[in-house]
C-alpha cells in the first residue's frame, strides 16, 4: 500500500482483524483505471455501507442526547454532522489521504485534499470496521471522531432557515408571501454591511449582515420572534 497501514490504524484509533478490508477501503475507483488488477476493486460498496451506519449511529446519539427536540431539529443536525465538509475535515486530520490508492491523475489534480474523496474514504473505513468487527465498535468509531463536533452543533438558531420558516407561516396565516427590500449597504467593499427589510402587511423587521442573504435570514428571524412564530 506504500505506507504502514498501522500508522493510519493508530491514527484512526480501530485496529483491523482483517487489514484485507482496511486496504479495500483505500481504493478510490480512479486507480483501476491505471492498475488492471484493482479494475473491480475500490471502495464503493464500502463507502454505501458506511454511509448507512454513519446515519444510523449519529440518528440515534441525537436522539438519545435531544429527547425534546423535534424531528426537523434533528434532522437538521444530523445533515449537518454528517456532510461532507464535516467528514473530509476529520480525515483530513487523521491523515487519510496519504494512504488512499488513487491514480494518476487524480494525485496531479489534488485528489488527496479533495472533499468528496476524503469524505468517502472515512464512510468506507466505517463501513469495513462493521464487517471487521460488527456495530458497537462502528459506533465507537463514529463517536470517538465526532462526538465532540455533534455537541458543538448546539445553536440550533444557526442551522434554522428563517425565511423559510417566516414563508411558511405566512402563506398559511396571510395566504401571502413576505417581501425583502435592500435598505442600504455601508462600509469599505472587504467589509461591506448590508441592511435589507421584511415585511408582510404592517408587520416590519430590520437587519444588517456581511452580505444580503444573511441580512435576510436575520430580519426574518427577527420578524419571527417578534409575531411570536414557533421556531422549533
Amino acid at each position: 500500500m506504500g505506507r504502514n497501514l498501522v500508522d493510519l490504524e493508530h491514527n484512526i484509533n480501530y485496529y483491523f482483524n482483517d487489514k484485507n478490508l482496511l486496504k479495500n477501503a483505500l481504493i478510490h475507483r480512479s486507480f483501476g483505471n491505471e492498475h488492471r488488477t484493482y479494475k473491480n476493486i475500490n471502495n464503493e460498496r464500502l463507502e454505501l455501507l458506511g454511509d448507512a451506519v454513519l446515519g444510523l449511529v449519529v440518528a440515534e446519539y441525537l436522539y438519545q442526547k435531544y429527547p425534546k427536540e423535534k424531528e426537523g431539529v434533528l434532522a437538521k443536525i444530523k445533515s449537518m454532522a454528517v456532510s461532507e465538509p464535516v467528514l473530509s475535515g476529520v480525515s483530513r486530520k487523521l491523515h487519510i489521504g496519504d494512504y488512499l490508492l488513487l491514480s494518476k491523475g487524480e494525485i496531479v489534480t489534488g485528489g488527496r485534499d479533495r472533499n468528496s474523496i476524503l469524505g468517502d474514504a472515512f464512510e468506507a473505513i466505517l463501513g469495513a470496521i462493521y464487517l471487521d468487527s460488527g456495530f458497537f465498535a462502528a459506533k465507537e468509531y463514529v463517536l470517538f471522531h465526532l462526538k465532540e463536533i455533534i455537541d458543538h452543533i448546539d445553536d440550533f438558531e444557526e442551522i434554522l432557515d428563517f425565511k423559510t420558516i417566516l414563508q411558511e407561516h405566512c402563506q398559511k396565516k396571510f395566504k401571502e408571501i413576505p417581501k425583502y427590500t435592500l435598505l442600504g449597504e455601508e462600509g469599505p467593499d472587504h467589509r461591506k454591511l448590508f441592511e435589507m427589510q421584511v415585511q408582510i402587511q404592517d408587520k416590519v423587521a430590520r437587519a444588517k449582515g456581511n452580505n444580503k442573504k444573511i441580512a435576510e435570514q436575520k430580519a426574518a428571524k427577527k420578524l419571527c420572534k417578534e409575531m411570536g412564530v414557533s421556531i422549533l
